[in-house]
């Protein structure tokens, strides 16, 4: 897995590379952060950047978040030139098993059905928000306007 996550680093950063960049927020810290803006939501769905992060949640794609004690089952594919996000808020699990398959899948089809999703998502993201970092201001796009409350 190590050896997949350089190698997935260094085709990112090659299709990314600007010269020196501002320090970037953790992943991590955007996905918190931002169900922290929203109170904790039900359920969320959004975007973030590659070049607007540093992606600490390699290797993830199905797993439990805390957050101010609220826990959210996490579903997170890299969707380039997107991370993509979708948060329930339910009670832990144990995902370990559907975390290994989706890696899997991801492995199998060489990531072609996600990079397809993140040019789609590219195109039809209209909705920004603003997260607010350690770093500064990152914007996360959305694929339609989530309703605050919303239980769906």
């Amino acid at each position: 897995m190590r050896a997949l996550r350089r190698l997935h680093e260094a085709a990112v950063g090659a299709l990314l590379w600007r010269g020196a960049a501002p320090p970037r927020p953790l992943a991590s810290e955007v996905l918190s952060q931002h169900l922290r803006q929203r109170g904790l939501p039900h359920w969320t769905s959004f975007c973030v950047k590659y070049s607007a992060v540093l992606n600490d949640q390699f290797g993830l794609s199905h797993f439990n978040w805390r957050v101010d004690g609220a826990n959210y089952l996490v579903l997170r594919t890299g969707c380039f030139p997107f991370v993509k996000y979708h948060c329930s808020r339910a009670a832990p699990q144990d995902l370990a098993l559907q975390n290994a398959a989706f890696t899997a899948l991801k492995v199998l089809n060489a990531g072609i059905p996600t990079l397809l999703y993140g040019i789609g998502s590219w195109f039809f993201a209209s909705v920004t928000e603003t997260v607010h970092t350690s770093h500064g201001p990152v914007t996360i796009y959305f694929l339609n306007k989530e309703d605050e409350g919303a239980m769906y």
